[in-house]
């Protein structure tokens, strides 16, 4: 899977180097043990500064290629957070970062990479000098880096707090006009974000201009301290949550949203009591016995779509469409199926329904050819030496297939298995054996 022995051999010294940690004697006293955890730390530092030149020069090392086979500067950086992030087992998106952090260190802030490299400063502390300085000209960040990292000491004993204060200071000092134009697009990306939370639970962010987020958080502030002295019983957080909910949607009560929730659930823990968990798109798991609590509240609309899965496997059925684009009843079961962008170690939201092999190259527009993904990774597997192809599997069989990179390293992406249907128990039927 690698480019060449030589980088086998080096990937392979540097594994047995790690799996010597294993043998660390476990029988330490109390200073031994606090003397092997800051050498660890250090370590961890190390690795991460060895990781950024490696990355920086892969990338380097890519373009190069590509610019030599005449591709233009746009073809030449397609895939390659992509390809960063299957390697590090992380999104495109963490993959683009790591990029950005590591171009940084290595091509403008050689002070930060040298203390990361002894363990002076931890990858976290490295990060936030690299993203308060990112605004900054390439000589101003150098010398924030140089006046900031060229002498351990003047680091030492600060917290991230001070650390970012120090970085941004120095930045405003020498390039004011810069951090003005920075939080001018800062509010440019101003949005509205949900993720997962804990417990059937899910986040809702706002990111703000400050004084609109201050404003809005004084006034559920205010507005819940009326309700908590009128003797409600609910928290004031509680209330603040429910007023917030009320107002965005103009509903009397935030326990009536009308909101349609796809859920993916097995006969089996809807009709029985079976201990099993359904599964909502782009959140997860959950228990069955909330989905029928839902399903039994007067305030929600009730819409079941019934989906069949092979009842060892869980794999979805299959259907198939003789266009090529793919039609809303295909794209809807691809995306029931996925759940979340197929690319491993990417929690995107799908967003493009695709072909797996693409059209061009004569793949057919079917469910087994199909993927769900998120914009990102679907423009990365069209970049030059990205190869894709879908998985030959017997019927029943959870839906596979497999990325080549450019560097012929290989992953498989597999979809998850929807929940079982229930299997019918039918009495006074005597098992038969074929073979009897």
């Amino acid at each position: 899977m690698f480019g060449s022995g030589e980088t086998q051999a080096e990937a392979d010294r540097i594994t047995a180097l790690w799996a010597e940690m294993a043998n660390v004697d476990r029988t330490l006293s109390d200073a031994e043990q606090a003397d092997v955890i800051l050498v660890l730390e250090k370590v961890k530092s190390g690795c991460a500064a060895l990781q950024a030149r490696v990355t920086n020069q892969f990338a380097t090392q890519r373009r190069a290629e590509r610019a030599a086979r005449g591709l233009s500067k746009a073809q030449q950086d397609i895939g390659i957070p992509s390809e960063i992030g299957l390697a590090r087992q992380c999104s495109p998106h963490k993959g683009s970062q790591h990029l950005g952090f590591a171009r940084a260190l290595v091509e403008e802030m050689p002070h930060t990479l040298r203390q990361l490299e002894t363990g002076e400063l931890t990858e976290w502390r490295a990060t936030i000098l690299v993203r308060e300085t990112a605004c900054l000209s390439k000589e101003d960040r150098g010398t924030v880096d140089r006046e900031l990292c060229s002498n351990p000491a003047t680091l030492a004993g600060k917290g991230d707090n001070q650390l970012k204060a120090a970085a941004i200071a120095l930045g405003a000092e020498l390039d004011a006009e810069s951090m003005v134009r920075r939080a001018r697009k800062a509010e440019a990306n101003r949005c509205v974000t949900s993720r997962p939370a804990p417990d059937t639970m899910a986040y809702l962010t706002a990111l703000l201009p400050m004084k609109q987020a201050v404003t809005v958080h004084t006034t559920l502030l205010k507005d819940a301290a009326a309700v908590v002295a009128a003797g409600d019983e609910r928290t004031r957080s509680q209330i603040m949550a429910d007023i917030l909910v009320e107002r965005v949607t103009g509903l009397a009560t935030a326990s009536a949203v009308p909101v349609t929730v796809n859920i993916v659930i097995s006969d089996e823990a809807l009709l029985t009591t079976t201990p099993s968990a359904a599964d909502v798109p782009g959140y997860g798991p959950i228990p069955a016995d909330l989905v029928k609590q839902w399903l039994h509240d007067s305030d929600a609309m009730v819409e079941l779509r019934r989906l069949y899965a092979n009842p060892t496997t869980g794999a979805l059925t299959a259907m198939e469409s003789t266009s090529r684009c793919f039609r809303k009843g295909l794209l809807r079961m691809t995306r029931f199926r996925d759940r979340i962008c197929r690319t491993p170690w990417c929690d995107a939201q799908i967003k493009h329904g695709d072909h797996v092999e693409s059209a061009e190259s004569g793949g057919a527009t079917t469910l087994h050819n199909a993927a769900g993904l998120c914009e990102a990774c679907n423009y990365a597997k069209e970049a030059d030496g990205w190869s894709v192809k879908p998985d030959t599997q017997q019927p029943g069989q959870l839906h596979s297939y497999t990325i080549t990179t450019p560097t012929g390293h290989q992953h498989r992406s597999t979809a998850p298995p929807l929940p079982l249907p229930l299997t019918l128990q039918r009495s006074g039927v005597d098992r038969v054996d074929s073979a009897a």
